[in-house]
Order: C-alpha cells, then sequence, then structure tokens
C-alpha cells in the first residue's frame, strides 16, 4: 500500500471530523450541472430558470435537515468559516451600540481568530470556561451577558472531543436578555438531529464536506426577523445577502447530501455509535495509561478522542499511517501545531496526556472490519512510542493513576 497516496477503497479512514468523502450519489446529483445545467441562475431564459429551481430545491433540502420554518432562512455560502465570519462580523455592523461577544474557549479556529482580530480592533471578547470533561456551565454563560452583548456564538457540538451542548437552553438564555445568538454547528448538522425552530438560535453555520458533500461549499441559517447586512458586496444573489454568482454543482450537491444525511441519522446513533464505542472500549482495554477525552454521556456518534500518556500525538499519526490508517491530532484547521490543542488546553488536561491526543471520527461509511484493523495495530504502535520515550521511562514504574503538569524539558520524576 502506497501510504503518501491513499483513496477510497485505500486504507482506513477516521478522520471524518476534518472531511468526508463525498457520498457517490452526491457526486452522480452534482454532475449535470457541470455539462448539460450550466446557466447562470440570474438569467431569466431556458438556460438560467432550471438551473435557479434547482438551487431552491436544494435550499429547500437543507432547510429541511436543520428544522429551518423556511427555505429563504438559508443563505449559500463557500464554508462554513465565511459562514461564521458573516455572522459574527453582521451582528457588530447592526448594532452599533454593541461592542461585545461572548464565546468560548472550546471553538473552532474560525470564531476563535476570528473574535481575536476583533478584539484587536476594539470589541470585547468575554470568554466562557469549559471543565475538565469539557462542559460549559449555563449560570457562568448568563453571567457573562450584558447590555453591550452583540452576539453570543457557542458551537452546537465540538470538533476534538464530540462534545455536544445544550443549545437550546443556552439560546434561550440569550433570548431572553434580546442578544442574538449564533452557533457554529459543522459537527452537529448530519451527525445528531438538529432543529433550529425549537430553539433560539438566530443563526448557525455548517459546511458540506463534513457530511459528504464537497468542499467549498456551506450554508448560513438567519431567522426571519434577524438583522442582516451582507459580508461580501457586488452582487444581488441569495437575496441580497451574499454577492457572487452561485456554485450551482456544490449547492445541489449540499442538497442532495442534507437529504442523505438526514435518512441516516439513525444508523449514526445506532450502528456507528456502536462502532465507535467497540473503538473505545478496546483501546480502554488492551493500552494502559490513557484518558477519554470530553463527556461521554453527551458526544456525538460518531468521535472519540483518546490521550495517550507519555507519547507525542504526531508520532502516533505517522504510524498509524504507514498501517494505512488516517486519524488526527486536534482541529485538522490548525494540525501543523505542536503544540496541544487549544480545547485540550482550555480543559486543563495535563501536559503527558495533552500531547499525545488521538481523534478518532467515524462516519456512515465505516466498517467494523477498519475497527478491528484499528485495533489490532495500535496497542503495538503505542507500546513502541513507549519504549522510545523518555518520559514513558523516567515515570514508568509511578505512573499509574497520576495526572499532573509538569515541565517536559526537566528531569521531573515521580515520588
Amino acid at each position: 500500500m502506497d501510504t503518501k497516496n491513499m483513496g477510497a477503497g485505500n486504507g482506513i479512514y477516521l478522520d471524518n471530523n476534518a472531511t468526508t468523502m463525498i457520498d457517490p450519489k452526491v457526486v452522480e446529483a452534482m454532475m449535470p450541472y457541470f455539462t448539460t445545467y450550466y446557466g447562470n441562475p440570474s438569467s431569466q431564459h431556458g438556460f438560467g430558470v432550471p438551473v435557479e429551481k434547482a438551487i431552491e430545491r436544494a435550499r429547500e433540502q437543507v432547510a429541511d435537515l436543520i428544522g429551518a420554518e423556511h427555505p429563504d432562512e438559508i443563505i449559500f455560502t463557500s464554508c462554513a468559516s465565511e459562514s461564521d465570519n458573516a455572522a459574527l462580523w453582521t451582528s457588530l455592523w447592526t448594532q452599533k451600540n454593541k461592542d461585545e461577544i461572548v464565546t468560548t474557549k472550546l471553538e473552532h479556529p474560525a470564531i476563535i481568530d476570528t473574535c481575536s482580530f476583533l478584539e484587536a480592533r476594539g470589541v470585547k471578547v468575554k470568554y466562557l470556561s469549559a471543565d475538565s470533561k469539557g462542559d460549559l456551565n449555563a449560570d457562568e454563560f448568563a453571567s457573562l451577558l450584558t447590555d453591550k452583548t452583540a452576539l453570543a456564538s457557542i458551537m452546537w457540538a465540538n470538533n476534538e472531543t464530540g462534545n455536544i451542548y445544550d443549545i437550546p437552553t443556552l439560546s434561550q438564555i440569550a433570548a431572553e436578555r434580546g442578544i442574538v445568538f449564533h452557533s457554529d454547528a459543522v459537527q452537529a448538522v448530519g451527525k445528531i438531529p438538529v432543529d433550529v425552530k425549537n430553539t433560539a438560535v438566530r443563526m448557525l453555520s455548517f459546511s458540506g464536506h463534513k457530511l459528504h458533500a464537497p468542499k467549498g461549499i456551506g450554508a448560513l441559517y438567519v431567522r426571519r426577523g434577524t438583522r442582516f447586512l451582507p459580508y461580501l458586496h457586488g452582487g444581488h444573489q441569495e437575496r441580497g445577502r451574499r454577492a457572487g454568482t452561485e456554485n450551482v454543482p456544490y449547492i445541489v450537491g449540499l442538497g442532495v447530501a442534507c437529504e442523505l444525511a438526514k435518512a441516516h441519522l439513525n444508523e449514526l446513533d445506532t450502528r456507528v455509535r456502536a462502532l465507535r464505542d467497540k473503538l473505545e472500549q478496546g483501546i480502554v482495554a488492551t493500552v494502559p495509561e490513557v484518558i477519554v477525552m470530553g463527556d461521554s454521556t453527551h458526544r456525538t456518534p460518531n468521535t472519540v478522542n483518546i490521550g495517550f500518556k507519555f507519547v507525542e500525538g504526531e508520532a502516533i499519526l505517522l504510524m498509524l499511517n504507514e498501517y494505512g490508517i488516517a486519524a488526527s491530532s486536534g482541529s485538522a484547521c490548525s494540525s501543523e501545531s505542536l503544540e496541544p490543542s487549544h480545547v485540550m488546553q482550555a480543559m486543563g488536561i495535563p501536559f503527558s496526556a495533552a500531547h499525545g491526543t488521538i481523534r478518532f471520527s467515524l462516519s456512515r461509511f465505516t466498517t467494523e472490519a477498519e475497527i478491528d484493523k484499528t485495533l489490532e495495530v495500535l496497542p503495538g504502535i503505542i507500546e513502541r512510542l513507549r519504549q522510545m520515550s523518555p518520559y514513558w521511562n523516567l515515570n514508568k514504574p509511578k505512573v499509574k493513576n497520576i495526572d499532573h503538569e509538569f515541565d517536559p524539558d526537566s528531569q521531573e520524576r515521580r515520588a
């Protein structure tokens, strides 16, 4: 196997929180819009009209998946990062007397980095803390809201741990204060039921490539009545809310992917969850000194994040790759950093484990044979790496049930 050139049918892909394989049915639905139906959807002639209808059909499919009452509440974007930026910026632009944002320390870089950019330009950003399981406190959230809060933005599910947050409760707290609530739902939509009409969410972002649609297409839900100014200018598309000729094949693909995702939700909650649990339990049973990250009672059914103490996560990934197994260490959008992820740091995970966290994320295309193969090779990988680890060798005699931060450059020994 060429482990530097893997693809569908060649290798084991357990990195579905980073991106997913495009469903063949999605590809099939897209193809006519590259060739036969190539007209501009803004054109009123016979080449444009059927293309416009295809976009509106996709809008209905997206709205149906997330429980939006009106299809026109869906704005097509290039990705969830664009959707997140649009939500943050429009909340500030439409409320000139408000200059505060409330978010969490667990958010995806699309939120965290944009908030840092805004902070440097005078916006006050308040960060809700997390406990050691990555859970949030609703009372603390309420305490951060003021009459200057333009937006509260909290993810529906975390990309690293899979933790699911109580968005209905948190959004209601914000609504009672008259505050706009946004959720980055990239890791929730298509994995768990999301029903915006039964929440007080005003805006919600998600991306196609996390639910078996192509990269380069996303959506922003904006509830009717929410004040909104476009992030991009230069055209009338998307009812004047997002300029630029629509990416029709990808929009069609997103619509079909959303329809398929809704049909497969039960499979995610049963078969895929069972495979995830088998993987997690198998690792815990065969590899000593591991920590399961996150809240095991409130997680997306496809995600498990394991901390392997005294081993570098990047080394684990490299050795897994030699067996044709793909996983992830931290967020794929910041994986080039050798620092423990900001999520693990926010949870207060000790350095000994935070540096060795591996996220395995499954999909409806994951098979039991792939999980069995991963469980077959992983214990040996960890054993070999620990044999080479100075920290494991220094601390091995006393390592059991000990968790505390230490200086990785010191000669610290367990007492």
